[in-house]
């Protein structure tokens, strides 16, 4: 079974009900506008180039296979992202939505965070780990965790949030954005 994510725009050319504007999704304007910026620095950036990278969960029965370069590698201090990585952060990557190809069995949950936005989480219903996750007021991205890449030389993250909250032995990368 192969899923291929595309824009937020229905059959119909209605938004669905999870990508309709609310006050507690207004948070997110700002995010989107930042990937926008992270987008444009990309695709100015000579030495880029953009290769296929493939995801998967432990055993290897849900992965996704992604054909653009991330719009955002952040990571998260949050307290809800340390337990739900069982490390002291977590690490994403966010792609265009059609430029990712999912294939396998999910299961998911959805939490909302702190800044009042929702996030549905996949994982493997075999081995459970997390391969994806939609950020449901940003319906034209798919988050990935960096680990499910297991790839040594995936570029470094560019923002940081929940700094506040960051283990204070952690090193964040130079030149990364930080955010409380």
């Amino acid at each position: 079974m192969q899923q291929r994510f595309r824009s937020s725009v229905g059959l119909a050319g209605t938004k669905p009900a999870h990508c309709r504007p609310t006050p507690a999704r207004a948070f997110y304007c700002s995010a989107t506008a930042m990937q926008a910026v992270m987008l444009r620095r990309l695709r100015n950036n000579k030495e880029s180039t953009m290769k296929t990278r493939h995801a998967a969960c432990s055993c290897g029965q849900l992965t996704a296979t992604v054909n653009a370069e991330p719009v955002r590698i952040s990571i998260c201090h949050c307290l809800a992202c340390q337990r739900r990585t069982g490390s002291v952060f977590g690490m994403q990557a966010r792609f265009p939505a059609a430029s990712v190809a999912v294939s396998g069995l999910s299961h998911q949950y959805q939490r909302t965070g702190d800044s009042g936005g929702t996030a549905e989480f996949h994982f493997c219903p075999h081995c459970a780990a997390i391969v994806y996750y939609l950020i449901l007021a940003q319906p034209d991205v798919i988050a990935i965790p960096v680990g499910a890449f297991a790839d040594p030389s995936f570029p470094a993250p560019t923002v940081a949030v929940y700094m506040e909250r960051k283990h204070p032995w952690v090193q964040m990368p130079a030149g990364c954005e930080l955010f409380d």
